[in-house]
């Protein structure tokens, strides 16, 4: 059986989480955290990095960073995770989908300044698959209406915009180090912060609403309650897990290249025959690799490809359903605008294996068996 995916292991994380235990700091910020921010401050050139639980808490962050209250809107991708929104909706915010680009699958720039009304307080721009949303648009748009743009970079890490690390350049940018994605803590993410006047207050939502962080830097004597917050922090064993694949992260995005090239190769003649659709690499972009889609002709034929894979031991998988025909999506949000992509692009789009590590020959038994499928299937 060929799995989906496989979180990656390098080999050299039980020694770094040994050496953890063994300095006998094992709760947040500690020397793995600390080299896993700088990490993502050097090699992207962020202003500030902090590690936190959960992309999905990366978001939460960054949401109550930019003030969302109730009453306030936010524009979102429909075709997205359900945390994108669910950290909207926490702060009493209404998510507003919009749709997406067929060809990148990422929220539709041309489409998003139709969507500000007068309570539209925030951008969220989701990097479907590692490939950057068109960014100098949004941050035109937010700049004309006083917007915040939050950068929802979960499968982003590694992945570029005109030279730019995704993450870094909305106000505030999330990273995802769960175990699907390329890098991995098991559950973890990042909050990265765009402008400093932020950093202190991230610091002490992230630290249970105490100036703590202060505390340990020595600029108070004592630290104390402040404002409000959350315990955001992972804990060090967590990190230094990370920390022994960041030290590979070349490697590991080497792989991974390889592996989405050896897909794209094999796959380009049935798009350019009008058979399948492939992945779609804007220019000024560079990707991670983060997953490898193809497109089939709609919801039947995709159903019938995924049973086909699996009845020959590869397991593939669509994607997000999207959230405004969700029950919570109905619930709290609304869609502006016509749908004119999400449901139909999501619908047909099919995830193939695509991990750290897939051997060679593994790749071949996935390319030769699609293939077969597309020839008994014309």
């Amino acid at each position: 059986m060929i799995s989906f995916n496989v979180p990656p292991f390098i080999g050299t994380e039980l020694t770094y989480v040994k050496e953890a235990i063994d300095a006998h700091k094992i709760c947040g910020d500690g020397r793995f955290t600390k080299n896993c921010h700088s990490f993502i401050e050097e090699r992207f050139g962020a202003q500030k990095a902090l590690l936190t639980t959960s992309g999905t808490s990366a978001l939460e962050m960054a949401t109550l960073l930019c003030g969302l209250k109730a009453g306030d809107e936010v524009i979102v991708p429909s075709f997205t995770f359900s945390s994108t929104a669910t950290a909207i909706v926490l702060t009493g915010a209404t998510p507003v989908f919009a749709d997406i680009r067929p060809d990148t699958m990422n929220l539709d720039e041309a489409i998003i300044e139709d969507a500000v009304t007068e309570r539209t307080k925030a951008i969220m721009a989701v990097h479907y698959a590692g490939v950057a949303c068109e960014m100098d648009t949004i941050l035109d748009i937010a700049a004309r209406h006083g917007l915040k743009v939050i950068e929802d970079a979960a499968q982003g890490v590694m992945s570029f915009y005109k030279g730019r690390a995704l993450g870094t350049i909305g106000d505030f940018g999330c990273y995802s180090f769960h175990e699907t994605k390329n890098y991995s803590m098991g559950e973890g993410g990042a909050l990265v912060i765009r402008d400093p006047e932020n950093n202190d207050a991230a610091e002490i939502l992230r630290e249970k609403g105490t100036n703590r962080a202060r505390f340990f830097r020595g600029q108070v004597d004592k630290y104390t309650w402040v404002d409000y917050g959350s315990s955001y922090l992972p804990s060090d064993m967590n990190a230094a897990y990370l920390w022994a694949q960041l030290l590979e992260a070349d490697r590991i995005n080497e792989n991974r290249l390889a592996i989405w090239n050896t897909y794209h190769e094999a796959f380009s003649p049935l798009a350019a025959a009008g058979r399948i659709e492939v992945p779609f690499i804007p220019e000024g972009c560079v990707h991670n690799a983060h997953m490898y889609y193809i497109k089939l002709r709609d919801l039947a034929e995709r159903t019938a490809f995924i049973r086909y894979l699996k009845e020959r031991g590869i397991v593939a998988v669509f994607h997000y359903i999207p959230l405004h025909s969700a029950p919570a999506g109905l619930r709290f949000g609304r869609f502006a605008g016509e749908d004119r992509y999400t449901t139909s692009e999501s619908d047909r789009l099919v995830r193939l294996p695509l991990y750290y590590g897939l051997t060679p020959e593994e790749q071949a038994f996935v390319i030769r068996t699609a293939m077969e499928y597309f020839d008994e299937n014309p």
